[in-house]
């Protein structure tokens, strides 16, 4: 999630009005097809306050938006200056997130069983040594009933990007390596394909809906796009909505977001 100095939150969704620049539109259309669709998630799950864990939540850039509506906040991150600076947003803020250093392994030292209504894990499973058993810690703390949002960096969406850079053998190294990455040099450790992320969740006894595909314009517009058009950051918004469930343009979005259930009955 980005800062919201790009854009204000009204409830869970982006209000766009003033972010006419390149990047203050872009970063908005970033995140609105997140956050659309955690507010209906939010709606579903009750009136709350819900318990939310934000596992590997960084900065606080998703944790302290859920805070001021209410819901109580953990973030689990292994960087102690990341905690430092989610103390110092949600100061700011007037909210208050609690801050606990560890990573998805922690997950079941650190909470009951089944405490947590919604766990987010945003950008995490890229950078985990085995993500199938991380998502097992993390429905481990998921209650019966309870829902986990998932995103991680779509491998498809990888190999156009270094395609459009000029970077051909690399994209075509990346469409073939089973982790999802162009070379020795890559620094994303993993990405996903839809068919693995959908596999991982599966696996892990949740139950996923479709995938949305999250950035499917925003990263490769060119800048000269934005010029003349003074509502091209709502313009943007608009686009990369409508085309988070086109079934053609999810696989080419920089990133895939699942949100997934834990069945009612589920005992594991």
């Amino acid at each position: 999630m980005t800062d919201r100095t790009s854009a204000t939150v009204t409830g869970v969704g982006f209000v766009t009005s003033g972010a006419t620049g390149p990047g203050r539109a872009a970063n908005a259309a970033r995140t609105a097809v997140v956050w659309d669709a955690l507010a209906d998630l939010l709606a579903r799950l009750g009136a709350g306050p819900l318990e939310i864990v934000d596992a590997g939540g960084g900065t606080g850039g998703a944790a302290v938006p859920l805070a001021e509506l209410g819901h109580r906040v953990t973030v689990v991150e292994p960087s102690p200056d990341s905690l430092a600076a989610l103390e110092r947003r949600a100061a700011e803020r007037g909210v208050t997130v609690r801050g606990v250093q560890g990573e998805t392994r922690d997950l079941a030292s650190l909470f009951a069983p089944g405490s947590a209504d919604l766990v987010l894990v945003h950008n995490v499973l890229e950078y985990v040594d085995d993500p199938a058993a991380a998502l097992r810690d993390v429905v481990g703390v998921t209650r019966p009933g309870g829902a986990v949002s998932l995103l991680v960096t779509n491998a498809v969406a990888g190999a156009l990007h270094r395609a459009l850079a000029g970077h051909i053998t690399d994209a075509a190294h990346l469409l073939a390596d089973p982790e999802g990455r162009w070379g020795e040099g890559d620094p994303m450790p993993r990405r996903f394909t839809r068919q693995q992320l959908l596999s991982l969740v599966g696996e892990a006894g949740l139950t996923g809906e479709s995938v949305r595909g999250v950035r499917v314009f925003a990263d490769v517009l060119p800048g000269h796009a934005w010029e003349g058009d003074a509502h091209a950051g709502q313009h943007l918004v608009e686009l990369e909505k409508a085309a988070a469930e086109h079934p053609e343009l999810v696989g080419i979005a920089t990133q895939l977001h699942v949100i997934a259930h834990r069945e009612v009955g589920d005992r594991a």
